[in-house]
């Protein structure tokens, strides 16, 4: 098995991306910390995995309040033991979030707050963890909009990710000597409740569509399957990386006929 003896936290574990690889961790031997402010479908997750032999607990984590970040890397050792693998998943795409003019700054806010500085706490608290098992893997989900403007105003959202790009650069170089690893996970456009809200009518999904060569949107299990090696030690000498899985929508330059 892959995590064969490790010991996760993924934030945002209730649904989509966050579930998929929590699942598919705990398939991989990992004992999992599943994290969320849904503590009903949060429960749900780590059920799953108990049911399917696996070993995880849920803790309630809104990312942005820094002693529930605290707490959960808590959980964590006191659980399981150590921390090795941080998956600083959680994240929002509001249904107002639009261009520069009409997005309201409570948007702006709340976006940076959830998708930003939750990445920052989830690192501050996680760290220190990971110093005292001797190393480990940090992924951060970012996404295709970190590296290009996106077609359906989200300027909050594209801001955010483009800001979770950059920390997990810093924090790549600043502690890849400790053997903590910090990779930017960039999924494009995904079959996700998170996305489908937003591009709620067939007019905003055709548009996003028409863009990937692949001509599909992506699965979150597909994502889960780049984090498990992002996590495991197959990618041990990668680090600082934008890990793009994105159906080739970034190397599409011009628009598929």
């Amino acid at each position: 098995m892959r995590l064969k003896d490790k010991v996760a936290i993924i934030t945002g574990g209730s649904s989509g991306i966050g579930r998929e690889t929590a699942l598919l961790f705990a398939q991989e031997g990992a004992s999992i910390v599943v994290a969320d402010v849904n503590d009903t479908a949060g429960e749900e997750t780590a059920a799953l995995i108990r049911a399917q032999g696996g070993q995880a607990v849920y803790v309630h984590a809104d990312v942005i309040n820094a002693a529930h970040c605290e707490n959960m890397v808590a959980v964590a050792e006191q659980t399981f033991g150590k921390l090795n693998i941080l998956f600083n998943n959680a994240g929002i795409m509001h249904s107002d979030d639009d261009n520069a003019m009409t997005t309201e700054e409570s948007v702006w806010d709340l976006t940076m707050n959830i998708n930003v500085k939750g990445v920052f706490l989830g690192c501050k608290y996680g760290i220190p963890a990971m110093r005292r098992a001797g190393g480990g893997s940090i992924i951060n989900t970012a996404s295709f909009v970190a590296l290009l403007g996106a077609a359906t105003p989200q300027i909050a959202y594209t801001a955010s990710k483009g800001a979770v790009l950059s920390m997990s650069r810093e924090l790549a170089v600043i502690h890849a000597r400790e053997g903590i690893r910090v990779n930017a996970l960039c999924p494009g456009p995904l079959r996700t409740e998170l996305l489908m809200k937003f591009l709620n009518t067939d007019a905003k999904k055709q548009r996003r569509l028409v863009h990937i060569p692949m001509g599909r949107f992506g699965e979150a299990k597909e994502m889960a399957y780049a984090a498990l090696f992002l996590a495991s030690d197959e990618s041990s000498y990668t680090t600082g990386t934008e890990f793009v899985v994105d159906g080739g929508i970034t190397a599409a330059y011009v628009t598929p006929e």
